[in-house]
């Protein structure tokens, strides 16, 4: 077919397809995933992608799977992590987290929005772009299905840039955007403070230095200093807040020998790793400040030790993936497309912000319902999405 696509063309993807990707979001759902648990769900999603045509489906070794259709020399690849939290408190849930329902136009559970909707809807525009013949002859599509992205946001493709030598000229992050264009996002950090103390008997408090006492100041601080941080007009303000809060002692009737506390500290544009734990260490001298290090093996049993240091990352409004995302969602909806960001972090912190490959964002589901109870997304998100990810290879050859 390979033509431009027309409002008729595009309503009958839409009738064809609405059921049969809800279906396949409701299976995912009723696979629980949590991070580096994620064998079985990647074992499903290779399957329906086999089964809908792709030409090729394999699964690397740290555990991502990739399917691949096409075979030409610009390479575009579309990115959903498959793998979610936990679901929480179970008494905030209204509904099993794991029924995968539709109930009023919405398919509900755990991972429904984040991020297993752009996965469904990835996996059926494969479908439409075989059926149909959609893409051009220049180009080879990925749709990756990543893991431990809720556990390190980006180690994914990290693995996939560093160890597997793929390198896509432009990546589509499938996190939700409401179906909007979403350009990028502030970077973050988890950053260790540790203060020393002395020990002593509990009893005599006195005769050592409590830990958790000389943190209090730190601790009171930590908001003052979050307003300090610096503001970007796009991807808005540096923020740090409190996370975890631990000390050690000899017995619980002993005066605390040590206490550290755990910050998330999200970084705006301009701002640097070194830059954000100086800020630390200059609120005490005694403080011992370094990045957190994650080294947990993913399912497949692979360790990929890196510092949890995540930059910011935003693509120009010019740039011609970006482009291509509007020329496709204005197809679709016959609107003018306002560009947007995330509030969280997503993969593109490795894939833009460490390895410079450009990104957009554009996902069903509403960024509110991340790692919240009752989850669930909108069916016609699905398909919108499903539209976008098939059509947009067309408009991407233009440029």
């Amino acid at each position: 077919m390979k033509k431009n696509v027309t409002m008729i063309l595009i309503n009958q993807w839409k009738d064809e397809i609405s059921l049969k990707t809800a279906d396949f979001l409701s299976r995912l759902i009723r696979i629980p995933s949590p991070s580096c648990n994620e064998k079985a769900v990647v074992n499903h999603i290779a399957e329906e992608m086999a089964n809908v045509g792709f030409d090729e489906v394999r699964t690397d070794g740290f555990g991502n799977v990739i399917g691949r259709i096409g075979n030409g020399p610009r390479l575009l690849a579309y990115d959903a992590h498959v793998d979610t939290v936990d679901v929480g408190k179970r008494d905030q849930w209204e509904f099993d987290p794991f029924a995968g329902d539709i109930v009023a136009g919405r398919v509900r559970g755990r991972g429904a929005a984040d991020q297993k909707a752009g996965m469904a809807s990835m996996v059926y525009a494969g479908y439409l772009i075989k059926k149909y013949e959609l893409l051009p002859d220049e180009v080879t599509l990925l749709m990756v299905g990543s893991v431990s992205e809720e556990d390190c946001d980006g180690l994914c493709w990290r693995y996939i840039i560093e160890q597997s030598g793929i390198r896509p000229e432009t990546v589509v992050i499938t996190e939700p955007t409401s179906c909007n264009l979403y350009l990028g996002q502030r970077g973050r950090m988890e950053i260790m403070a540790t203060m020393p103390g002395i020990s002593a008997h509990g009893s005599a408090p006195e005769r050592g230095k409590n830990a958790i006492i000389e943190m209090a100041p730190i601790i009171a601080g930590i908001d003052d200093l979050s307003n300090k941080l610096r503001y970007d007009d796009f991807l808005g303000k540096g923020s740090i807040t409190i996370s975890r809060i631990r000390s050690t002692s000899p017995s619980l009737c002993s005066v605390a020998d040590s206490c550290e506390i755990y910050l998330d500290r999200r970084l705006t544009w301009g701002e640097t790793p070194k830059e954000a734990l100086q800020q630390i260490r200059d609120m005490d001298k005694r403080l011992l400040v370094q990045a957190a290090v994650y080294d947990k093996p993913t399912y497949t049993g692979i360790k990929y030790p890196v510092e949890s240091v995540f930059p910011a990352w935003k693509t120009p409004e010019n740039h011609p993936s970006v482009m291509a995302g509007k020329a496709t969602l204005e197809g679709i909806t016959g609107n003018q497309i306002r560009t947007g960001r995330w509030t969280f972090s997503t993969n593109g912190v490795a894939i833009s912000g460490i390895h410079g490959i450009p990104c957009i964002g554009f996902g069903p589901g509403d960024e509110v319902m991340a790692h919240a109870p009752n989850e669930s997304v909108r069916v016609d998100d699905l398909i919108q999405a499903a539209l976008f990810y098939s059509i947009y290879p067309l408009e991407y050859q233009k440029i």
